[in-house]
């Protein structure tokens, strides 16, 4: 009986563990475990990381994430969510202190996602395949790369930056889901320029995206979570040595 009662006890105490515990699935080497981690840094949340291999993947997180098996899962109370827009929107919506992740404006927050769903779904792949590729197909990369940044620049910065009429302006306490998916694409371009050899941000073509760069990875939060410029060079190379031997 006595026994019991402990049990009990124990199991009252881990169910309010789990309750209050935020716990990340991701890779440090991951854009998309970025952007979770940026969230909740600027949300001032607590969590606990968890480093997947993701060439042998925990069976925690296939439990987690059985359809599509990827990082990152955020889990809270014990209950997870996938994919890395779905949970920055549950992250802002859940922790209501704090700056807002998305506007509370509905024009203006339908602005930010539509931006970011555009850097998500036009720019991600092609400046994945710039890095995996070389010759002419590099090239072709290249070419539509600058082309879908010159739309940011004359399109995008002024609906994303609307309330400084197109200047971009970051900041801890303004950085919202757009700032997020840019930075965790293209906040380490210089990186990607020392390694291929190419210029992908050029600020006499692109001024505002390059100030917008910039701007983000002035903040503290960046700051904080970026990983080491040498280590971000090796990343890269390594990265790209593995594509071209495979293609």
């Amino acid at each position: 009986m006595f026994q019991a009662i402990l049990n009990s006890k124990e199991e009252e105490k881990m169910d309010e563990e789990t309750e209050n515990k935020v716990i990340l699935h991701g890779s440090f080497a991951s854009p998309y475990s970025k952007r979770i981690e940026l969230a909740l840094k600027l949300k001032s949340i607590p969590y606990q990381f968890v480093q997947e291999d993701l060439q042998n993947k925990s069976q925690t997180l296939l439990r987690y994430n059985p359809v599509h098996k990827k990082i990152p899962v955020l889990v809270h109370n014990g209950k997870p969510i996938s994919e890395s827009l779905f949970i920055i929107d549950y992250i802002d919506e859940t922790w209501r202190s704090g700056p807002h992740l998305l506007p509370e404006d509905p024009y203006r927050r339908s602005k930010v996602r539509f931006w970011a769903n555009y850097i998500q779904l036009h720019l991600y792949d092609v400046v994945i395949k710039v890095v995996k590729s070389q010759g002419e197909e590099q090239e072709r990369a290249l070419t539509e790369v600058k082309e879908k940044l010159r739309v940011i620049e004359k399109e995008g910065l002024k609906e994303i930056f609307s309330d400084t009429d197109g200047e971009p302006t970051v900041t801890n306490e303004t950085m919202s889901l757009v700032d997020i998916v840019m930075c965790t694409l293209l906040s380490p371009y210089k990186a990607h320029e020392e390694v291929l050899g190419l210029k992908i941000i050029d600020p006499e073509i692109v001024p505002g995206v390059y100030g917008w760069l910039n701007a983000i990875n002035e903040t503290s939060v960046v700051k904080e979570l970026s990983l080491p410029y040498e280590q971000v060079l090796e990343i890269l190379r390594v990265f790209r040595q593995m594509s071209l031997s495979r293609s």
